[in-house]
């Protein structure tokens, strides 16, 4: 009885940790998104998880756009896999420019270590803000990854360590902000911007605050 009660109690626990969010993906489906310069077969629903294969890709956008919000999302890489979360992001133009975007990348590949800027790791705001950390798993496993951004306040937490924490009103670089205007966007769409390689994502949620 003493097991069960504790075991219910942290099902209660996880519920009230969710409460709120909004599922994003049905897990057989693309319904509630929509595709921009898609490449290939773009994004495939197949088995629960939302796949952006090596020929496919392009941006996928949430049909509603988000101002301030939570989005919880699992992912996981094959070798050197490079994609990323666009956030407060137009439909049209180059979002990690136009918007944001956070970046998700097998940084320790052979062809990126030591070849990119700390603004280009991953969890990076790509650019603007560099990731303080590094939690990723080994390439292959399911990593969960949290971003939170409320007025100019931002912070990404992977795998339950807090990797980029940072505040967009402090950007004054002339150089930076004429280079990324979306750092000033106050809303836009969410949305997963596929580089060409293997991607795959599942449990896909969001909460707005």
């Amino acid at each position: 009885m003493k097991r069960l009660t504790l075991f219910a109690l942290s099902v209660l626990a996880v519920m009230a940790a969710e409460s709120g969010f909004t599922v994003l993906f049905d897990g057989k489906s693309t319904d509630g998104w929509q595709l921009v310069k898609g490449r290939g077969p773009g994004y495939v629903a197949k088995d629960g998880v939302l796949v952006c294969p090596k020929d496919g890709g392009g941006n996928l956008f949430t049909a509603k756009e988000y101002k301030d919000f939570v989005f919880r999302f699992e992912f996981k890489m094959e070798p050197g896999g490079n994609n990323g979360v666009g956030i407060r992001a137009p439909l049209e133009g180059d979002a990690a420019y136009a918007g944001m975007e956070i970046q998700i990348l097998d940084h320790d590949h052979a062809m990126y270590k030591g070849k990119i800027k700390p603004a280009q790791h991953h969890g990076s705001v790509y650019d603007v803000i560099a990731a303080k950390a590094d939690a990723l798993k080994p390439v292959g496993e399911w990593n969960s990854e949290e971003i939170r951004i409320k007025g100019g306040k931002i912070k990404v937490t992977l795998n339950g360590k807090v990797i980029t924490e940072g505040d967009l009103t402090k950007v004054t670089d002339e150089a930076i902000l004429k280079k990324h205007p979306g750092v000033k966007r106050t809303q836009g769409h969410i949305g997963f911007l596929g580089h060409g390689s293997h991607v795959e994502f599942r449990n896909i949620r969001v909460k707005e605050l």
